[in-house]
């Protein structure tokens, strides 16, 4: 009910609506719309109450909500199920843990704070209350657990083009991390349940670092992690960011498992990327490499030249890449 009250404020924006209207219209109490309307306001929005004229809509909240973000959707299934959660552990673990008793692909699981977020090779994402955007996308594709790795390429391509969208100069760190002047704002962690020839789900987790401050940070990952809040010295909208990773995620994310065609998301990565053409340090547990960096290739592997003239196809796994002296 709360829900429906609210839509119907945001379609009346222009002037107010009588709780009795609201009362007729749904069929309940105007003690009953009082108390939804003071839910609402308690979540955030902000409401106008005047006696004799009823209520109207003034401001939303940023919230994550399937009823903020669907403003910003123009997609066929990709998020038209949205699990909104203030806080958890992980969205990946939440993700993973009711992801076989979904039948919908697509289903995502977003939420305002994460207390233990997850990042690639067991690190952790620091994730503050309603200052990112921390969420999982759960996807049940028809294909072979071998090709999974390439739906990360995907997620990039489509985070990337988002922000190229609003204008937001980002780059891509193969395999999964967007940067923003050079830092870190997003970090991608797919992970997978399989057989050995099916794929029973797949998890692409995404943290964004969208509002978030410098006290935000350690000081041991300010060198190398940011927010776009910092680097264009003005808040962003997360609703509409969530809208345009999605918008741009199943056109994508279509294309690779209805056509098996993964060249517009490869050229995205390939165009967009930080690191074709620059000398890189290829780390392997305790062995660093020096590197010359030729290509994206279509398997998504990061194409290598060592010093020794050696060419290598590198596989994400438990590789790390770093720049001679610094992140990139």
């Amino acid at each position: 009910m709360k829900d429906e009250i609210l839509r119907l404020l945001k379609e009346n924006t222009e002037g107010f609506i009588s709780g009795q209207e609201i009362s007729e219209r749904f069929g309940v109490s105007r003690t009953s719309i009082w108390k939804y309307i003071n839910q609402l306001k308690l979540e955030g929005y902000e409401i106008e109450s005047v006696s004799k004229r009823g209520y109207k809509l003034i401001k939303c909240p940023d919230l994550l909500t399937y009823e903020e973000i669907q403003e910003e959707l123009h997609t066929e299934f990709i998020g038209r199920k949205i699990i909104h959660l203030n806080s958890i552990d992980s969205t990946n673990s939440k993700a993973k843990d009711i992801a076989l008793e979904l039948e919908e692909d697509g289903v995502v699981i977003i939420a305002e704070e994460q207390t233990r977020g997850k990042g690639r090779l067991g690190r952790n994402f620091i994730s503050p209350r309603e200052k990112g955007i921390w969420m999982s996308i759960i996807l049940k594709p028809d294909i072979n657990p071998l090709k999974v790795s390439l739906v990360t390429q995907i997620a990039a391509a489509a985070i990337n083009k988002a922000f190229r969208e609003m204008k937001i100069e980002t780059f891509i760190k193969w395999p999964n991390d967007i940067l923003l002047n050079r830092k870190k704002i997003c970090g991608i962690l797919t992970e997978m349940n399989a057989e050995l020839t099916k794929v029973n789900f797949i998890v692409i987790g995404i943290g964004i670092n969208a509002n978030l401050d410098e006290d935000d940070f350690s000081e041991e990952i300010r060198e190398t992690a940011t927010s776009i809040k910092i680097e264009i010295d003005k808040k962003i909208s997360r609703k509409k960011v969530v809208g345009k990773i999605l918008n741009n995620f199943e056109p994508l994310y279509k294309d690779f498992i209805e056509e098996d065609n993964i060249e517009e998301a490869m050229k995205i990565c390939r165009e967009n990327s930080i690191l074709i053409g620059n000398e890189v340090r290829v780390i392997r547990k305790d062995e660093s490499i020096k590197a010359h960096v030729i290509d994206i290739n279509k398997n998504g592997e990061l194409v290598v030249e060592y010093e020794t003239g050696q060419v290598e196809n590198l596989i994400s796994g438990e590789i790390s890449i770093r720049g001679l002296k610094s992140y990139v």
